[in-house]
């Protein structure tokens, strides 16, 4: 199982990143959710600001590439094995920033992947 992080978490059933956690659970990955207000969903607390967490294997985004900027230093000091760039999350300029680190980047829907086996 993979720990993942999910940036731009919300507690808003309408949002495809609460579905992300709910989902990345029931397959029984290790989810840290960091959004803008604190919140628990499916047991899982939603987190504010840039919190310390160790070995994560994957970030999955879901804040727009403008929203990113702040989170630059944050995401390449957790020094994940992949960053995944859901719809709308696309960024080059972090894509770029992330293989000079030797992380891995996939554009890619979360949800898609875990449906089909290839998360």
């Amino acid at each position: 199982m993979k720990k993942t992080l999910v940036l731009g978490a919300s507690e808003n059933p309408t949002r495809v990143s609460y579905d992300a956690v709910r989902r990345l659970r029931a397959k029984g990955h290790e989810v840290v959710a960091v959004g803008l207000r604190e919140a628990n969903i499916f047991g899982v607390d939603i987190q504010k600001g840039q919190p310390h967490v160790e070995a994560v294997d994957t970030i999955t985004l879901y804040l727009n590439p403008e929203r990113q900027k702040e989170y630059y230093d944050y995401i390449l000091g957790l020094q994940p094995k992949r960053i995944i760039f859901n719809p709308g999350t696309e960024n080059f300029e972090l894509v770029r920033m992330a293989k000079e680190k030797g992380i891995e980047t996939e554009i890619a829907c979360t949800l898609v992947m875990l449906s089909i086996g290839h998360y």
